[in-house]
């Protein structure tokens, strides 16, 4: 199929590799039909070589050094590789960020929670060398390091409680427990389990030999899957193989895989004999509610499920599908076997014969020699930390997807990533403490040509996703609560758990997480919409949870800091913003405050305010 330039697409140009790649897998793609076979399937012929010659579908290779003028400013590997991109374009990097700032810049990049105004006085009392990189090391050591970093998975993972559909008031779909698949991750990151054994215990936990039985709970991320009504019937089985296939490809590999369900992909190589050999595999696996004993919950209600089932997958009989034609389950093609992308594969790959072929899936992802996984872990990192990610499209590395920014620094990452033991708190680690990510915001010579800051010459600011900001709300104002377990409503007034914790449903997402862009948990997310809209400023001006918030928060200011305003107002701006007032902000607040009060106490209107401030809600 011919393809337009991306030049054409986009408006941009590209290194005459990318241009070289991306034309080649246009020819690849357009390669001659194998004849049609009588029950209706061809395949493309494809160049599986030339292929293979597509820059996301070669091994990463560690790059030399660059060699950069100003050899003061880098301050970690990664470094020379942003500075050699910006002198390459006589651009210069933006100061580093003043200690308030990236004080709070890492600690809610970190945990997701505002640093208390006593970190930041200490962190500004401590001058000496090593100061920022202790703050680092004591944020990835917190437990709010681990849901942090759940917020980053769930969306992924496309973690849910229930099901899109719902007749009457049957739950027999429903989990639960889901929420010990949660606990399973945030501790996960928590003890930086390496992350291909990361990968490994949520795709074959039960396959793998001396796990420990509280693993087992990682098998959620596929047993917590959609299920629809009528499982019985081939065509809806098929819909739920798709989920599957979908998820794990493009959480793990950066690939749209089910895109080939009805016909060979239309720009990657990727071809229907392809996915079908993939969705074998769950063709293959069964649903079950379990718990960690082996003991089967035979329970459909939820209400009367056994507090330790587990929503988990184990294998059924192995089966090879056939190669439904036009996706359709009554016209069967040839069978394919279970096995891995053959792109992927150094030559044609072996069938898999391990039972479903979980164990075998799962060793593929995570081989050192598969191009895509490393890559694709390092731009979401990337991404997480920074705030824009090297590859604009996470969960797709194929033809039709971006191109890196900045591939010898993504080459880099991923290499040592892999070499050094798929630590996912020392990537973060080195990224924190980078001069990349130490930069201010501003930059007192912008780059015109680069507005949306692709060569990273400035840092960028972000508005807080809801999980941030409503944990910000609840650990101003003292009431926020630690510690995960069964799931909550994440409106109700008294819950003070962190939103990482609250309910997500699939059949109707709770309206505050929709409000503020929580993505749809019924299919993989690979990043979160960032909208501004006149609701928005609604909520937080009429709803009972701010109005609660601000409540809570005004006594807090009173218990702090006494009866004077003028001393209550500084601890109010250390507690939500990390610095003191302007002379002018001080005035501005101790004038509103003196008028007479209305329906609500003057602190009450004026915490409110503060609360509701953009200060607040966006990140320098």
């Amino acid at each position: 199929m011919a393809q337009m330039s991306r030049k054409a697409r986009t408006g941009r140009t590209f290194a005459p590799w990318v241009v070289a790649t991306t034309l080649l897998s246009a020819a690849v793609m357009a390669g001659a039909a194998e004849p049609q076979a009588a029950n209706g399937y061809q395949e493309k012929a494809i160049d599986w070589a030339g292929a293979r010659r597509y820059w996301a579908f070669q091994a990463p290779k560690a790059p030399s050094r660059p060699p950069v003028r100003n050899s003061a400013w880098p301050r970690q590997p990664l470094d020379y590789f942003v500075l050699a991109k910006l002198e390459a374009k006589k651009l210069a990097p933006a100061p580093e960020a003043d200690r308030r700032a990236l004080i709070r810049r890492a600690t809610f990049d970190l945990t997701g929670l505002p640093p208390t105004p006593e970190a930041v006085e200490a962190f500004l009392a401590d001058r000496s060398p090593d100061a920022y990189a202790k703050l680092v090391e004591g944020l990835l050591a917190s437990p709010a390091y681990g849901e942090r970093m759940g917020s980053l998975w769930m969306p992924l993972a496309r973690y849910g409680e229930d099901q899109a559909h719902q007749v009457g008031a049957d739950t027999r779909f429903f989990y639960p427990n889901a929420y010990r698949y949660r606990d399973w991750v945030v501790a996960a990151f928590n003890r930086d389990l390496p992350y291909d054994r990361f990968a490994r215990l949520q795709l074959a936990a039960d396959k793998i030999e001396g796990v420990d039985k509280s693993d087992i709970v990682a098998l959620g991320f596929l047993g917590l899957g959609p299920k629809y009504y009528n499982r019985n019937r081939l065509d809806v089985m098929a819909d739920e193989w798709t989920d599957r296939v979908d998820t794990v490809t493009r959480t793990f590999l950066g690939l749209t895989v089910a895109c080939a369900r009805c016909h060979d992909h239309k720009y990657d190589p990727i071809t229907q004999r392809d996915y079908y050999a993939f969705a074998g595999v769950f063709a293959s696996t069964k649903m079950v509610n379990k718990t960690p004993d082996g003991f089967v919950d035979p329970a459909s209600d939820q209400t009367k499920m056994r507090a330790d089932t587990l929503h988990i997958v184990e294998d059924d009989k192995p089966t090879d599908l056939a190669v439904f034609i036009r996706g359709n389950v009554e016209r069967p093609g040839p069978t394919a076997h279970r096995r891995f992308l053959k792109v992927l594969s150094a030559d044609e790959p072996a069938n898999f014969r391990q039972g479903s072929g979980r164990l075998e899936v799962a060793d593929a992802i995570v081989d050192p020699n598969n191009p895509l996984t490393a890559r694709v872990i390092v731009n979401r990192l990337w991404a997480h930390t920074i705030g824009q990610p090297l590859v604009n499209s996470p969960s797709n590395f194929g033809v039709f997807g971006d191109t890196p920014t900045h591939p010898e620094l993504l080459d880099d990452l991923a290499v040592r990533f892999v070499k050094g033991g798929w630590s996912i708190k020392s990537l973060v680690r080195e990224i924190v403490l980078s001069a990349t990510y130490r930069q201010s915001v501003h930059n007192p010579k912008p780059a015109a040509a680069d507005p949306a800051n692709m060569l990273l010459w400035r840092a960028n600011r972000r508005r807080l996703q809801i999980e941030q900001w409503r944990d910000a709300l609840l650990a101003v104002s003292g009431t926020l609560e630690t510690g995960g377990g069964p799931s909550q409503d994440v409106d109700a007034v008294a819950n003070h758990k962190r939103t990482l914790y609250s309910r997500i449903s699939r059949l109707k997402l709770n309206d505050l997480l929709r409000l503020f862009d929580y993505p749809d948990a019924n299919v993989h997310a690979e990043k979160r919409s960032v909208t501004t809209t006149p609701l928005q400023k609604l909520f937080v001006l009429n709803n009972p949870l701010m109005l609660e918030q601000a409540r809570l928060f005004a006594e807090r200011v009173r218990k702090d800091a006494g009866e004077n305003e003028a001393d209550r107002v500084r601890r109010a701006y250390m507690l939500l913003y990390a610095r003191q007032p302007e002379p002018a902000e001080l005035q501005l607040g101790l004038s509103y405050l003196a008028r007479p009060a209305t329906t609500l106490s003057r602190w009450e209107q004026y915490a409110q305010v503060l609360l509701a401030s953009n200060e607040l809600l966006y990140l320098d």
